[in-house]
Formats: C-alpha cells, sequence, structure tokens
C-alpha cells in the first residue's frame, strides 16, 4: 500500500470494537452512530436501556454493528458486566446542579460527584485495565468547557469536569507505556438533554449563542468528528490532551464587541 492509501484508512475502525457510555442521547448517540459509520461494532450502554436500544437499532437499521448494554457508571459490576474486550471506550454521562455555592447542599455535592467524577473513574479505570493487559487501546472522555472557565452556578459541575481532565492525563501517563490512549474532549454549548433547563429560556439560550465566535449552539452530531479522531490511528500520537469543540468559545473575552479601525 502506497503512503495515500495510508492516509486514506487513517479513520477506519473497521474490525474494532467501542463501547460507549451514554449512548442512548445526545452526544453519546452521536458518537455511537459515528464509530459505527467508520466500521466499530458498537455497544450503546446507557442507564436507560430503551434509549441504549433505540440507539442499537438505528445503527443496525442504517447497516451499521450494534447492541445495547444496562449500565450504571456508579457500579463497578454493572460496568465489568459490558466492558468485555473493546478497542474503543467513549464515557458521556453527566448532570449538573445549577445552585449558588452558598445554595449547595452535602447531598447535592456528593450526587454530582458520584456521577461525574467516581462514575467516569469507573468507567476509565475498568476499561484501561484490560486494555493495558491487552496492549492497545483508546479511551475518550467527555469534559467540557467548564473545566476551564467557570460562571456563577456552575460551581459543582464545573469542578467535576475539571477533575476529569485531570484523571485523564494521569491515565494516559500511567497506560501510555502499555499502548493505552486516553483524552478528553470539552464540548461548549450543546443542545442535550443536560441543557434543557437553559434552552427552555429564550434570553438565556441567545446570551449562551452569542458568546461562542460562531454565534450558536452545537449540535450533538458536531461532536462525532473529535470522537473518531481521537478513536482512530488518525490519533495514534495523541494521549493526554484535551480537545476543544467549543465553536471559539473559550477565544471570546466577554460579550461586548468592541469596534475595529477601519
Amino acid at each position: 500500500m502506497g503512503s495515500l492509501g495510508v492516509y486514506r484508512n487513517l479513520f477506519d475502525l473497521s474490525g474494532q470494537s467501542a463501547l460507549v457510555v451514554g449512548a442512548g442521547s445526545g452526544i453519546g448517540r452521536a458518537g455511537a452512530e459515528a464509530l459505527a459509520a467508520f466500521g466499530a461494532d458498537v455497544v450503546c450502554a446507557d442507564l436507560n436501556f430503551e434509549a441504549a436500544e433505540a440507539t442499537a437499532a438505528g445503527i443496525v437499521a442504517d447497516g451499521g454493528v450494534a447492541s445495547a448494554a444496562l449500565v450504571d457508571i456508579a457500579d463497578p459490576d454493572s460496568i465489568r458486566a459490558a466492558v468485555g474486550e473493546p478497542d474503543i471506550v467513549i464515557c458521556t454521562p453527566a448532570i449538573n446542579v445549577r445552585k449558588p455555592m452558598l445554595s449547595l447542599t452535602t447531598e447535592e455535592i456528593r450526587r454530582v460527584l458520584e456521577l461525574n467524577l467516581v462514575g467516569t473513574f469507573n468507567v476509565m479505570t475498568i476499561a484501561g485495565a484490560g486494555m493495558a493487559e491487552r496492549g492497545r487501546g483508546s479511551i475518550i472522555v467527555m469534559s467540557s468547557i467548564r473545566s476551564k472557565v467557570v460562571e456563577p452556578g456552575q460551581g459543582i459541575y464545573s469542578a467535576t469536569k475539571a477533575g476529569a481532565v485531570q484523571m485523564v492525563k494521569t491515565l494516559a501517563a500511567e497506560l501510555g507505556p502499555r499502548g493505552v490512549r486516553v483524552n478528553t474532549i470539552a464540548p461548549g454549548v450543546v443542545e442535550t438533554p443536560l441543557t434543557d433547563q437553559i434552552k427552555a429560556d429564550p434570553d438565556w439560550y441567545q446570551a449562551y449563542a452569542d458568546k461562542g465566535a460562531l454565534g450558536r449552539w452545537a449540535q450533538p452530531s458536531e461532536m462525532a468528528g473529535a470522537i473518531v479522531f481521537l478513536a482512530s490511528d488518525a490519533a495514534s500520537f495523541v494521549t493526554g490532551s484535551m480537545l476543544v469543540v467549543d465553536g471559539g468559545w473559550l477565544a471570546m473575552d466577554g460579550r461586548f464587541t468592541p469596534p475595529l479601525p477601519s
């Protein structure tokens, strides 16, 4: 095969297996569909088994290979039952409690920490252990721009997303010598069930749209390219990194547009 042929196959996932946790909706569903489109055999996992089945059925109906699994990322045994021997693992689930820091209860903090941080840790380490034994694998965790910048009411969510980034870096350093890559994606504002509260308020929705350089929200499908990239050989030398997919949110400084000299 010539050099051009090698490059043509960079994103080919044929013969690889993928576990997508959170595949029942949003970014997880888009990621499962995209991985299947590039040839992966996908296990669509979710706490909502019916939603996972729907994602898998849609992939199969479109010519892909997929199955469904019930997974609770707070339960390590549930993860172990679904993991198998995947080449690719995607972890997307997260929850948020939008409240001022002084109003947060210990119970609320623990609930967000348990899913966003401990649950993510469970998926990463259980999948990572098997990948390390096999000497290969790609783990992709969904973080957020909130790991870098915050706003009132986002304190505990931001803390968990920043924590996920640090766990990704650590696992990447520990498992790199054993052939396992670990990366994170930091989406900006994406229209998913997690952002329903914002979408329900027109002013709030528009303010978020105006904050980014592209002046709009993202669709879950717009995260798929980053997922396929990090899962594939196109990212064979990428590990311990955070790929920002935010429509220019982090590039902007406030909402004021100053006049420019002509």
